[in-house]
């Protein structure tokens, strides 16, 4: 088996993402630290085709070395916006008819393999900072909050590992609904 060259993975350029049909997901993230995070979520939604990416609180914005370090260019792809308050931008969505996900550990929550989407619904994925996770008044105006099953003696996973866990299982979810 040969490995693929760039050249032959058949990719969109910059005009083809920005005109292609997006996946019905919006990533919120809220208060992130790492510049190395954001970064890794710019690009796991360029590979899914992510609508719109919120960064909100003391979540660093483009263009900055250390985001553009892991995002490998995905900052001119993926469309952002920044936004001081993340409950400014969960309001908004919900009234835009947008359902609202934390991704956290929450009494009540619901189990990522579990989760069910809906066809023709567009989904708002909220993200928290690395120590205190996805801030207590966010969680409480979600519509619903997902948790990833964890096994071993860790509390948490990276936010940047989680988004990719996340959005891979809502998108494959999605495209099976699609198809069906």
């Amino acid at each position: 088996m040969r490995k693929l060259k760039n050249s032959e993975l058949d990719r969109l350029n910059i005009e083809e993402f920005k005109s292609a049909e997006k996946t019905p997901l919006i990533i919120i993230l809220d208060n992130i630290r790492s510049l190395n995070n954001i970064g890794s979520v710019f690009r796991t939604s360029d590979a899914f085709l992510i609508e719109k990416i919120y960064l909100c609180g003391i979540t660093a914005t483009p263009p900055h070395n250390d985001i553009r370090k892991t995002a490998l260019g995905s900052t001119e792809t993926v469309t952002w916006e920044y936004a001081e308050h993340t409950m400014d931008v969960v309001k908004q969505l919900q009234s835009e008819n947008i359902k609202v996900i934390s991704i956290e550990q929450a009494e009540r929550s619901t189990m990522l393999d579990t989760f069910q989407p809906e066809t023709n619904q567009t989904y708002a994925l909220v993200f928290g900072n690395e120590v205190k996770g996805v801030a207590q008044d966010v969680v409480d105006a979600s519509d619903v909050v997902i948790e990833i099953p964890q096994f071993g003696t860790k509390h948490s996973l990276n936010i940047s590992v989680s988004c990719g866990v996340v959005i891979w299982d809502v998108f494959s979810k999605l495209s099976k609904t699609q198809t069906s």
